[in-house]
Formats: structure tokens, sequence, C-alpha cells
């Protein structure tokens, strides 16, 4: 033993100067108290009734938001473990668009039960094997408890979007229904059917913010707002049953990029030059107008000269538009991009029933509307403040990711907490059967699942230790629809008050959380080296002459 010892100093010497190592147990402890700490920051903002955050930055710019991907982003957690935990959140937020919270808070009492089963010796493998046991039981009991839903299901998709926008209170909290009505509307026109499966892009869904106005004004527009102005004054500002060409090339002379020298010894020559560059000019607005279009978006620049032969034929056209806009015009009106104005012919046009510049928040916008079966929508958010309309901005997308997720999974489980009540009680069960030292770590699991109610019971006030027994007895007698029902402060049926969430949220929460507390536990030894030290300005024999100026 005093070898090993002696053996371990000799590996820490081999260390760079000032790195640190932390061991074993330690180690452990470290990583789970960091894991703890960050789950514990967000914990109360949980559920309809939770508590907002407000996070200031360097350059003093506010947020303020009970979103849990935006809290654990903007707060900047340096620790390598706390890290990880933010990345549940990431996740989450990618995959479905909602539940980063949970995830994150369940993910936090997983390891704070992991920590109490390491108190009583249970070695860190066994709690691992223990909680991948959990977590693939319950992921198979979610499947048996869900319900179906179909994009057809259109009151149901409503319930799931209300509910998933019902924690932003801020702002948007009385107007849930109406914002929930224009989301599900909204991923029913772009669904498409792809070799017998639903599939929902939810990037063409375009959310266009502007301060002003109320929350209820926010509207969904049956084709792409695109935030740029009318190029020239003399072109038209509305122009109905639209003939609409989409360009990805400058209407512009190019420039070219070698040195290059013209010689003009006489005034003649000059004015042929300008003569020759304005034809040019006119020769492509020729090329656009023979097409038979009547509204123009060009992904590039467009000419003052170009501007004006544009507006003498009555063309609607704005320049600059980004890529991500034109490809939603394109699914949008159903025109095609051409690279070329020689390729540009009346097949490439798209169609929209009204292009109509306005005036909204003080900046001019292109409105591009009344598309037939357009598989790109725009919802437009508005709100009274800046802050407002960050956070509905924030509720929209949470809600946009729910709803593609039951859509896409066609499954949807009520919420409230007690879908968490009802794997809990099947965990323990399941845990009996399993026996030896696992079972301890199974019952944590479902020790921890529990955590969702209870932090919902205690965001409306309600004793937390009172719920859960009382949900634990009725969920044994009355079924697994029984949750905590936060605006009446009392137990109630989730399903009958239209609670309902996508399965799919309570499965990539679960499955994250889990897998993300296995590798904690996993790590025994932590060894933070303090890296190279930084070369002063000028070199070795610059400023400082070399030294290390950490």
């Amino acid at each position: 033993m005093a070898n090993e010892g002696k053996l371990q100093n000799q590996q820490v010497m081999i260390l760079p100067e000032g790195a640190q190592r932390i061991l074993g147990r330690d180690a452990q402890r470290t990583n789970i108290a960091v894991g703890y700490a960050v789950a514990q920051a967000i914990k109360s903002t949980l559920g309809p009734r939770g508590m907002d955050k407000m996070l200031v930055d360097d350059m003093g710019d506010i947020v303020i938001t009970n979103d849990g991907a935006t809290i654990l982003q903007e707060m900047n957690i340096e620790h390598p473990a706390g890290k990880m935990i933010v990345e549940i959140a990431k996740t989450q937020d990618q995959e479905v668009g909602d539940g980063t919270t949970s995830a994150v808070v369940l993910a936090g009492e997983l390891l704070k039960k992991s920590l109490e089963l390491l108190d009583q010796n249970i070695h860190a493998s066994t709690i691992i094997t223990g909680y991948k046991a959990a977590a693939e039981r319950s992921q198979k009991l979610l499947l048996e408890i869900g319900e179906n839903v179909s994009v057809k299901d259109i009151a149901l998709l409503e319930k799931i979007a209300a509910i998933a926008m019902g924690s932003k209170t801020t702002g948007v909290g009385t107007q849930k229904n109406v914002l929930a009505k224009l989301v599900v509307s909204a991923v029913s026109q772009v669904s498409e059917t792809k070799d017998g499966k639903l599939t929902i892009d939810k990037d063409f869904i375009k959310i266009e913010k502007k301060q002003g106005g109320d929350v209820m004004q926010t509207s969904i527009i049956n084709g792409v707002l695109i935030d740029k102005e009318i190029v020239h004054p003399g072109m038209p500002r509305k122009l109905e049953n639209a003939r609409i060409a989409l360009v990805d090339a400058a209407l512009e002379i190019e420039k070219t990029e070698t040195d290059a020298r013209i010689s003009i010894t006489s005034p003649d020559q000059m004015t042929a030059f300008l003569e020759q560059e304005e034809k040019m000019l006119k020769d492509m607005v020729e090329k656009v107008a023979a097409s038979g279009c009547n509204v123009l978006f060009c992904q590039k620049g467009i000419d003052d000269v170009a501007q004006h032969y544009l507006s003498k034929k009555g063309i609607l056209a704005a320049r600059r538009v980004k890529k991500s806009d034109m490809e939603k015009l394109v699914r949008a009106t159903g025109a095609r991009i051409t690279t070329t104005l020689e390729d540009l012919s009346d097949k490439d046009l798209g169609k929209a029933g009204v292009v109509e510049e306005r005036k909204v928040a003080g900046e001019h916008m292109v409105f591009v509307e009344k598309c037939k079966e357009p598989k790109s929508v725009t919802i437009f958010v508005r709100g009274g403040t800046q802050h407002v309309v960050d956070e509905a901005d924030r509720a929209i997308v949470d809600a946009i990711g729910a709803v593609s997720s039951a859509v896409e999974i066609g499954k949807y489980v009520t919420g409230g907490g007690s879908t968490e009540m009802q794997l809990a009680m099947t965990l323990r069960k399941f845990a009996i059967e399993v026996g030896g030292r696992e079972q301890l770590a199974i019952t944590a699991f479902a020790e921890a699942l529990e955590v969702i109610p209870r932090t919902l019971a205690e965001s409306c006030g309600m004793d937390a230790i009172d719920t859960l027994v009382e949900l634990r007895s009725k969920h044994e007698k009355m079924g697994k629809a029984l949750g905590v029902d936060v605006y009446s402060a009392k137990i109630g049926d989730m399903k009958a008050n239209s609670v309902i969430e996508p399965l799919k949220v309570k499965k990539q929460a679960i499955q994250s959380a889990s897998e993300v507390v296995e590798m904690i536990l996993r790590i025994d030894d932590i060894i933070a080296g303090r890296g190279k030290p930084r070369m002063p300005p000028g070199g070795p024999g610059g400023m400082g002459g070399g030294m290390d100026m950490d």
C-alpha cells in the first residue's frame, strides 16, 4: 500500500505546473454537486405557476424568461459537469422544442439520489446499471400509456400547443389559446407525407417579430414576410395576382477583380462607355420583364439604373433577400430560383394572391400573402415591449416543437406530473422483480421522477409531501391521469382538464437525463490542466521578453 501511495505521488508530478487533480469519491461528489446546483437554479421556473429569471449580461442587456434552455445559455456556466447538464437542455430544445426545464430538473434529482446511494457504499457501476434498466423500462411504459393523435386532431393539437405555452405567462398567459390555433394551423400547413411517413420541417415556419401593438395582434401569414423594402419609390406598393420571379444573380455590372485600365481620350468615348453600361442593365431588365413576372425578389444587388427601368415596367422588386427567405418563397409560391437571367422563363414563376409593402413599427416590410396551399408560412409576432415579444417568440417556438413532436410520433400523454407518478409507481414494482442492489437504484430513479409533481405542487403553494402521498395512493386506485392542477392548487384529472403533452417530450427528457447522469457517475478522476502560457506580443524578443503574462 505504501508503494502505491508513492507511485500516485509520482504520477501527479508528471502533470504541468499548476494543474489540479481530484480523485475518486471527491471527483464524483464535486460533479454531482455542480450538476445539482445547475438544476436547482432553474427548478423554480417549472410549470405555468413557475417564476421568471432576470439575466443581465456583460453588456447590460436584460433577458426575462422562464425558458430553461434560454436561462442556461445566458448563465455562461464554466464547470465541465455544469456544461454537460446544459447540453441536456440544448438537446431537448433541438429535438423536441419543449420540456427543457423538466429534463434538467430530472437530471439534477437523479444526481442527488445517486449521491445518497454512494453514501450507502453502493458502487457507481451498480447505480448506472439500475438507472439504465429503469430508463429502458420507462421508455416502454411510455409507449404503453400513450394515446394516439394525428395531424387531423386539431382540437387535441391546440390543447398540446396551449400547454407548451402555458409556462410562458409573461405577456402570453391569457392569449395562449389564440396563439395555439395559429401554431397548429402553421404546423398542419407545412406538414408533408413522404414514403408513407409524416414529416414536418420547422424551418419552413418563419417567425418574424416586431415590437409594438399587442400579443393578440400576432397573426399567421399564408406566405412569407420579407424584412426588406421595395427598392424604388416609383414601383407599385401593392400587386394582386402576383407572378413572382426569384433570381440569384446581380442586376448590376460586375466589377472585375483583376487590375484593368480603360483608356478614354474623348468625351464621345466616355458617353459611349456609359451608354453601353446602361444598355447592358436595360437588357437585363428586358429579360426579367420578358418572363411575364410583375414581382422580383433578388438575392443579390440591383443597380440604380436597373431599378429605374424595373419601375417603368411596373415591376415590384426587393434586393438582397436572405437565402433562407428565398427557400421559403419557393415553398410558398411554387417559384424556382434561377441563377442566370438567360434561364428565367414563365415556367420559373411563382404565384401569390397579394404582394404588398406595409410599414410596421417604423420599418417597411414586404408581405407575400394569400398563396395557394403554401408549404411555408410566417407567424408575425407582436407585443407591447421587446421583452414581451421575445417571450412570446420563445413560447411559439416551444409550441411548434411540441405539436410537431406529437404529430411525428403520433402519441401524447397527460401532464401535471401524472405520467411521472405512473412511471414511478410501476418502476417500484419493477425494482422488486429485479432484486439485488440494482433495485435500490431503480427505486431511486422512481423517486427522482416524482420531482416533477413535487415541484409543480410547490410552485402553486401546495404542501409537497401531502400532495405526493395523496397522488401515490390515488394512482393505485383511480388511474394514470391524476396529477397536480396548478390553477386550482389541488389534485385533478389531467385528461379531463386538457393538460396533455407529446410523448416525445417525456421520452427525450428521461433518455437525456439518464444518459448524462450515467456519464457523470463514471467519472472518478478530474485532471484540470492550466494550459500553455500564451506568448506575449512581439514574440520571444518582444514586450515582456517571452515571460508568462497570465
